[in-house]
């Protein structure tokens, strides 16, 4: 059971990271609007593809669960 314990508390910490990060996330004005993101805006339409952006929290996700398997 201790090892359940633990894993309970570190989804618990991911969790209010991921909700800090949401928290934050409205002001870091660099946030969705790096070069290599994708805005395309016409008369009627608009499309946006946070591209670099997404590559960027993937490898910081990334980093953070390879260092919690260690």
């Amino acid at each position: 059971m201790p090892s359940f314990g633990k894993s309970l508390i570190i989804i618990g910490l991911i969790i209010a990271a991921i909700g800090g990060l949401f928290t934050l996330a409205g002001k870091l004005p660099w946030l969705g609007r790096l070069p290599g993101d994708i805005y395309v805006k016409k008369e009627n339409f608009t499309f946006y593809f946070p591209l670099a952006t997404s590559i960027i929290i993937s490898l910081l996700l990334s980093l953070i669960l390879w260092l919690f398997r260690r």
